[in-house]
């Protein structure tokens, strides 16, 4: 363990980022597996609102650096793919 105050602070807000990254990456993956799954049930009005929901997600953890913006951009044409074909 850090002795030193500042390093013992940067340990903390590390801890805390991380945190909020792991809980808004989980949000994001729960959207994705909700249009699937409505993909699935052939539910085609719910999955175009539940598309929406995700593309705003995944757009803001692109744009907070939680994942790639070239995996965003892919992951958001596989779900437009999956509920276009639908």
């Amino acid at each position: 363990m850090a002795n030193i105050k500042s390093a013992i602070k940067r340990v903390e807000v590390n801890q805390k980022k991380r945190a909020n990254n792991v809980s808004q990456l989980s949000a994001m993956r729960t959207e994705i597996k909700r249009v699937e799954k409505f993909v699935e049930a052939n539910d085609v009005e719910n999955a175009k609102a539940a598309f929406q929901s995700a593309n705003k997600q995944i757009d803001k953890a692109a744009q907070k650096g939680i994942i790639h913006k070239n995996a965003a951009s892919r992951q958001k044409s596989r779900l437009a793919k999956k509920v276009n074909a639908s």
